[in-house]
């Protein structure tokens, strides 16, 4: 197994707690989006924009006393998640945000709406994830939030990018913040002032890349303090080392391993605790790579 060097990484401040949901939660707050910037080659309808790792960092900080406590005490959060029928993990990252912006204590932000749908006569045109207001800036903000996992293909330009739904990429998901979702000057009667996306998760190169320079493996809009996984269908040499993360440690794995050493590979992320690693593994290669020259 090639390792990926990451010097940039933030501290993963989630690991520090022992409760499955509490981690999620943490992650959710903590972690950096996986994009930095809107990629210049995008072609821009409706401007947006991400927090700073610093935003992400300062509001972790503000909310560790409540996530200690949690930890100890997860009923809240567990009963919150219970509302919650669906399993795709997209509902759920945006539940845990929902929780934590709930907590009016820990943060200036009042939330004014959720899911909140724009109606034109009889046709429903959108629908806003969170509607802010902003008490450090007296500014409305309209966020979006988003947990995706994309594997880079050929190479890592903004096209190559795929989810394991082929129809799920990452221009597609940026074009549609840019065309539609931040399309509405107002909502609940209130204008919108900024515009926000919360875009988390995990981005994966194919172990071929690692073969290529640094500077293909890594566009400037490509966020480096989030930790990037490798994908391939090849097993690992240390296989064993490995283990298959359940669906749900796929927003943050558990403390102890929630699976045996793996005697056979299925589709799905596998984590390495030794090497921090995280290995996306197929059956089979997305496309057909041309062969190494040495």
């Amino acid at each position: 197994m090639i390792e990926l060097h990451q010097p940039e990484l933030l501290p993963e401040v989630w690991l520090t707690y022992k409760t499955p949901l509490i981690r999620q939660l943490a992650f959710s707050v903590a972690s950096p989006n996986i994009l930095c910037t809107v990629p210049e080659q995008l072609p821009i309808q409706h401007a947006f924009e991400f927090h700073s790792d610093a935003f992400w960092q300062k509001h972790y900080q503000a909310y560790q006393s409540r996530l200690a406590y949690l930890d100890s005490h997860p009923e809240a959060v567990y009963d919150f998640l219970n509302q919650l029928k669906s399993t795709r993990l997209g509902l759920r990252f945006e539940m845990l945000m929902w929780f934590w912006l709930r907590d009016r204590d820990y943060h200036p932000f009042e939330l004014l709406g959720h899911s909140i749908q724009i109606i034109d006569g009889a046709r429903t045109v959108g629908e806003l994830d969170f509607l802010l207001r902003n008490h450090d800036t007296q500014q409305v903000e309209h966020w979006e939030v988003a947990l995706k996992y994309y594997l880079a293909e050929a190479d890592c330009s903004l096209a190559h990018w795929y989810g394991l739904n082929r129809s799920d990429t990452l221009v597609r998901k940026l074009n549609h913040f840019s065309q539609k979702q931040f399309q509405f000057k107002q909502a609940l009667d209130v204008p919108i002032q900024r515009r926000l996306a919360v875009l988390k998760g995990q981005l994966y190169l194919a172990t071929y890349h690692l073969a290529q320079s640094s500077t293909t493996l890594t566009p400037h809009w490509i966020n480096r303090a989030r930790r990037l996984g490798l994908w391939g269908s090849d097993i690992p040499a240390q296989a064993e080392q490995f283990y298959r993360l359940q669906r749900h440690e796929w927003i943050c794995q558990n403390t102890q391993a929630s699976s045996l050493p793996n005697q056979w590979w299925g589709d799905g992320l596998y984590y390495q605790e030794a090497h921090s690693q995280f290995y996306m593994y197929r059956a089979a290669s997305l496309i057909s790579y041309p062969p190494l020259t040495h």
